[in-house]
C-alpha cells in the first residue's frame, strides 16, 4: 500500500508538470514527420521522395534541427484531441472544473479546426506527409486520427451531457462508414484514408472501437456491423505467436510496441462498448505476447519486439495506457504498467515537465512534441492514476 500512494503521488506529480508545459507553450510543439513544413519542401516539387527525405532526416536527427529549417512549434488536432480526453479523465476523476474548461477550450479547437477536404468532422495532420504508400496531401482526414479524436468527442458527451458532443462524433461516424474497406471472407478492413484502399490494423482497429463505442450510445446497427467486420479482419490475421504486422503488405511486416498497444486497447473498446467475447483469445494471446517481448525488467520500453533502442515516448506512453486500461482483467498488466511509468517519468522528463523524444542509446532527444509525447502521456498518466486510485482505495 505504501508504495502504491507513493507511485501515485509521483504519477500525479509528473502529470501536473507535463499538463503544465503544454499550456505554456500555448498547445504548441513539434511532431515527428513535420520535416515538410520546412522551407525545403519547396524543393521537393511535390514529389515523394525528396519529401520522405527530408522528414526522415528531421525525424531522426538525434537534435532537433528544425528551427534551422524554418519549422516553428505548432498545434495538431491529434495532440489537442489527446489533451482534451486527458482533460475530461481527469475531471472525471477529481471532478476539478478548470480541468472542464481546459478540455472544452481543446474540444472548440478541434470544432474550429476540422479537416476542410470533408463535410463532415474529421481531422487530418498539419503537414504534407510522405509515407511507404505514397503522399498524404496537407490535413486529409485519416482514419487512426478521425477514432482517437472521436472518441474524445463521446468521452465529453458521456461526461457532460452536451448532445452537440454526440452530434459531432455522430459526423465522424458517418464519415468514417464511407471509407473504402478491403473486403475478405474473414472480415472487411476500413481504409486508413479515404482516397485509396490501404490496410493497416491499428487504425482498422481503433475505427472500430470508435464505431462499436458510437453504435452501442446510438444504436447504429450499420456502425456495429461494420465494427465487428473489422475487428474480424484484424484479429483473423494475427501471427501465431499474438503479435500483428503494421499491415499485411510486404513492405509494412515490422512488429512495434506503440501499434501493437493500439490494437490492444482497441479491441478492449469494442469489448466493453458491445460485451461482444468473441475476440476474447486474440486478446488472450496478444496480451501474452505484448507482456513478454516489449519490455525490460525495469520497465524499459522496446520500440520493436526484438531490438530495444530507439526507446521512443510514443512506445511507453501507450504501453502506460494500454497495461492499465486492461488492469481488471490481468493481474499482471497494473504492476507492468506502473514500472513502465516509474521508469519513464526517472528517464524520459525534463526539468520543465515536457517529456523527450527518443532515447537513442547514445544520445537522448529532447524534442518537444506535442501529441507524441505530451498528449499521449497526459492521457496515460491520467488513465494509470485512476487505476492507481482504485487500487489505494
Amino acid at each position: 500500500m505504501t508504495r502504491s500512494i507513493h507511485l501515485k503521488a509521483k504519477v500525479e506529480g509528473s502529470l501536473g508538470l507535463v499538463a503544465s508545459w503544454v499550456q505554456r507553450n500555448g498547445y504548441s510543439g513539434y511532431e515527428p514527420a513535420d520535416g515538410n513544413l520546412s522551407w525545403l519542401f519547396a524543393l521537393t516539387g511535390g514529389r515523394v521522395f525528396p519529401m520522405r527525405v527530408i522528414q526522415q532526416v528531421v525525424l531522426r536527427a538525434p537534435f532537433n534541427i528544425r528551427p534551422l529549417l524554418g519549422i516553428s512549434p505548432h498545434g495538431s488536432a491529434i495532440g489537442l484531441g489527446y489533451m482534451a480526453w486527458g482533460y475530461l479523465l481527469m475531471y472525471r476523476l477529481n471532478g476539478d472544473d478548470s480541468l472542464r474548461r481546459e478540455a472544452i477550450t481543446c474540444l472548440d479547437w478541434l470544432v474550429a479546426n476540422r479537416s476542410p477536404h470533408s463535410g463532415e468532422f474529421s481531422w487530418g495532420d498539419p503537414y504534407e506527409y510522405a509515407t511507404r504508400g505514397g503522399r498524404r496531401p496537407l490535413g486529409k482526414p485519416i482514419l487512426i486520427w478521425c477514432a482517437l479524436i472521436g472518441q474524445a468527442f463521446l468521452e465529453a458527451y458521456e461526461l457532460l451531457g452536451d448532445e452537440r458532443y454526440l452530434r459531432i462524433a455522430e459526423s465522424t461516424g458517418n464519415w468514417m462508414l464511407t471509407l473504402p474497406r478491403e473486403q475478405t471472407d474473414r472480415g472487411s478492413c476500413l481504409s486508413y484514408v479515404a482516397y485509396r484502399q490501404a490496410s493497416i490494423h491499428n487504425s482498422n482497429a481503433m475505427g472500430a472501437a470508435f464505431l462499436a463505442h458510437l453504435g452501442a450510445l446510438t444504436k447504429n446497427h450499420e456502425a456495429l456491423s461494420v465494427a465487428r467486420n473489422a475487428m474480424a479482419y484484424t484479429c483473423a490475421r494475427q501471427r501465431g505467436d499474438g503479435s500483428w504486422y503494421y499491415g499485411e503488405e510486404s513492405k509494412y511486416h515490422w512488429i512495434d510496441n506503440f501499434h501493437t498497444g493500439y490494437n490492444l486497447s482497441a479491441l478492449k473498446s469494442y469489448r466493453d462498448a458491445t460485451k461482444d467475447d468473441s475476440f476474447d483469445k486474440s486478446i488472450e494471446r496478444g496480451l501474452r505476447f505484448y507482456k513478454a517481448y516489449f519490455f525490460e525488467t525495469d520497465g524499459r520500453p522496446k520500440y520493436f519486439h526484438d531490438k530495444r533502442y530507439p526507446i521512443d515516448i510514443q512506445c511507453a506512453a501507450q504501453a502506460i495506457e494500454t497495461l492499465a486500461t486492461w488492469a481488471e482483467d490481468d493481474l499482471e498488466c497494473l504492476a507492468l504498467s506502473t514500472k513502465v511509468a516509474d521508469w519513464t517519468i526517472d528517464n524520459m522528463q525534463a526539468e520543465d515537465g515536457h517529456f523527450y523524444y527518443r532515447d537513442l542509446g547514445w544520445t537522448k532527444v529532447k524534442t518537444p512534441m506535442l501529441h507524441w509525447g505530451q498528449g499521449t502521456m497526459v492521457k496515460a498518466l491520467t488513465v494509470l492514476l485512476g487505476k492507481l486510485s482504485v487500487v489505494e482505495e
